[in-house]
């Protein structure tokens, strides 16, 4: 009998390119977004539109499945605390119950390592880190509260659950990182915090996609050395965060600008502008934040070995090949 996999999200960056690759091993998937989606319907999605905040969908979206990849989230780092405690808190809990209440095998849920970020660097970490006592927006906070509900619900005999922590997510059809780097840099408002020799990591979709796969295949077989557990998700090559900036906007046929500003001052007008942003109740995201100076100008990046070795995880490593497909990319977005 084949297994009938929920994607959450499924539209997403992310949740596409989960979609197509369990396609191609051979599973039934199942979509549940509040968007249409044609190009996946076409290759055999099932789709069930609605949002994950409201319970009653989540069940009719479990009902009759195997499993769950759930990436539906809300992401950013500004915006009303209510607004993300309703789509990654309760969504998340809303889905957990109603895959106990519909016997799912397995339950994988897409975190982010942000959730063990508190502003320090974060030098070739493991997952042994703990959470902070206090996190700098409400993204990282509610993806960990949602982590933790997660892998309490990992039941070996039942349902086995993990979570995976992909890092800055990028590749052709990037609509999130790539594109706000290259806005910031068209508008002025991009510049190097510190000396941007800091080191970070990056996932390539498909590596992304295809630890996703992965846990997924562990969990079904209940593999108790995978279970119950969260792992850090990259390509495995961490790179300066400058470098890699430049290198983004060398492939749009831009310049990285030469302004530079020292993490402290960054941190100051970020801690500044929530505040003016946050008395106004003004809803759009400040030009600058504490976490975006921490993440642009600290280390994050992490060691992957449990990934490896738990979850048979090995990142293609063939970065100058898709650096180039972005690059052709970037040049003829619409081809």
């Amino acid at each position: 009998m084949s297994i009938r996999v929920l994607v959450t999200g499924y539209g997403g960056f992310l949740g596409a390119a989960i979609c197509r690759s369990l396609v191609a091993r051979g599973y039934l998937v199942r979509g549940v977004a509040r968007g249409d989606y044609p190009e996946l319907q076409r290759l055999g999605v099932e789709v069930i539109r609605g949002s994950v905040t409201d319970p009653d969908v989540c069940d009719q979206a479990v009902r009759g499945t195997d499993a769950i990849i759930h990436t539906a989230a809300l992401a950013g780092v500004w915006g009303p605390k209510r607004a993300y405690e309703q789509t990654n808190v309760e969504a998340t809990d809303a889905l957990i119950d109603a895959s106990r209440r519909h016997n799912l095998r397995a339950f994988v849920f897409t975190s982010s390592p942000s959730v063990t970020f508190d502003g320090s660097p974060q030098s070739g970490i493991d997952e042994s880190v703990p959470y902070p006592t206090k996190w700098m927006c409400d993204y990282p906070r509610t993806k960990a509260i949602s982590e933790q509900r997660v892998l309490e619900a990992n039941d070996s005999g039942t349902m086995s659950t993990c979570a995976l922590r992909p890092h800055l997510i990028w590749g052709v059809g990037d609509p999130h990182l790539i594109p706000r780097v290259i806005e910031r840099c068209r508008t002025g408002r991009l510049r190097c915090v510190g000396d941007g020799s800091n080191l970070i990591d990056t996932v390539h979709v498909e590596n992304a996609a295809l630890a996703h796969c992965l846990a997924l295949e562990r969990l079904l077989e209940h593999d108790s050395r995978a279970s119950g557990r969260a792992y850090f998700i990259t390509d495995g090559e961490p790179q300066g965060c400058w470098d890699w900036i430049r290198t983004i906007l060398e492939c749009a046929g831009l310049r990285a600008p030469d302004r530079r500003i020292s993490l402290q001052g960054a941190a100051r007008i970020g801690a500044a502008l929530e505040v003016v942003y946050g008395l106004l109740r003004i809803s759009a995201e400040p030009p600058m934040t504490r976490f975006v100076a921490a993440q642009l100008g600290v280390d994050h990046y992490f060691k992957i070995d449990s990934a490896r070795e738990r979850l048979s995880y090995q990142p293609e490593a063939n970065r100058a090949a898709r650096v180039a497909q972005l690059k052709a990319w970037l040049s003829n977005p619409s081809a």
